[in-house]
């Protein structure tokens, strides 16, 4: 598991845009390796939930991903 802290940086181009959206793309997609580690240490019922959580956090990352797609003209 890592530490850090999140900024509110507000892109002032469609360059700086992009750029954050793919940093918060990779960031999240390491959250939700760290979430998914989390299951080994629950009970059946918290580890179904967790997964579903999981999944639900991987559908916004991939609306991320359809995102940064159209802006690079993909």
């Amino acid at each position: 598991m890592h530490e850090h802290h999140h900024t509110h940086e507000t892109a002032r181009s469609r360059e700086e845009t992009l750029a954050l959206l793919n940093y918060m793309l990779n960031h999240n997609r390491s959250h939700a390796e760290e979430l998914h580690e989390l299951a080994h240490n629950l009970s059946e019922e918290e580890t179904s939930l967790l997964r579903e959580a999981v999944h639900d956090f991987n559908r916004g990352n991939e609306k991320l991903a359809a995102i940064l797609a159209m802006m690079k003209g993909e």
